[in-house]
């Protein structure tokens, strides 16, 4: 697959989540009891659920989308570049709209795949169902409910599960991918635990879509060196 794979054709992608809200004392009592019982199927932790709530944007019940950053690659005098733009806006549902009006202008131009590291347990299902609490029909690409890995597998792009192998307990971030694989990271990169207290405490969402952007472009990369290509350095990046 990787061989015959056209790197231009594919939109590399990736988000940032954070809770619903800045601290668990400001959700109504509701929603205290549905995050109370949704950590207590946690394994080993004894921490109570207020404690653990910092965990809740990682899941789409309890937290939202505040940026999706999505670039390609192309080729400029024989040499990769990589273009990306970001979607930020304090309205959920308008920022995954324009991204989702994106994805059918970029499909017009032949890029018809996505892209993400453990995209298909994260990204895409995330997105997805944010989508549907905010009313918003699904593209084609993402309309994957109930559909079997082998159906989506050419539309859907996840650096971990190739690098899984079949091994489907194995976790590697792409952190780690990149220091594996010498993929040069800025030095100035947030970490992504950081990214609710920079939104909620020091309302900087510009430093977390450079975040993000940099992020989709570590992505591009790892999957250039599953191909044996050379990577892109990083002031090859353009931002839109």
């Amino acid at each position: 697959m990787l061989h015959y794979l056209n790197i231009e054709e594919v939109l590399f992608t990736d988000i940032e989540t954070v809770p619903q809200a800045p601290e668990y004392n400001d959700l109504n009592e509701k929603w205290k009891q549905l995050w109370e019982h949704k950590m207590q199927f946690q394994i080993n932790t004894d921490e109570p659920a207020e404690v653990l709530y910092d965990r809740a944007g990682i899941y789409a019940e309890f937290g939202r989308i505040i940026c999706i950053s999505v670039g390609y690659v192309f080729q400029k005098q024989g040499e990769l570049f990589f273009r990306v733009k970001s979607f930020y806006d304090e309205d959920e549902k308008e920022l995954i709209q324009n991204f989702f009006n994106a994805l059918e202008a970029f499909s017009r131009k032949g890029k018809r795949r996505l892209c993400a590291h453990n995209g298909q347990e994260f990204d895409f299902p995330y997105i997805a169902r944010r989508a549907l609490v905010n009313n918003l029909v699904l593209p084609k690409i993402l309309d994957i409910a109930g559909a079997k890995p082998w159906e989506i597998k050419d539309q859907l792009i996840d650096t971990l599960q190739l690098w899984k192998f079949g091994d489907y307990k194995h976790y590697t971030s792409l952190s780690l991918l990149c220091e594996l694989f010498n993929i040069p990271t800025p030095k100035d990169d947030i970490d992504g635990s950081q990214v609710a207290g920079i939104y909620w405490e020091e309302n900087d969402i510009d430093r977390i879509v450079r975040y993000c952007e940099k992020d989709t472009l570590a992505v591009a990369n790892l999957l250039l060196k599953y191909k044996g290509d050379k990577i892109i350095p990083i002031e090859n990046m353009e931002v839109v």
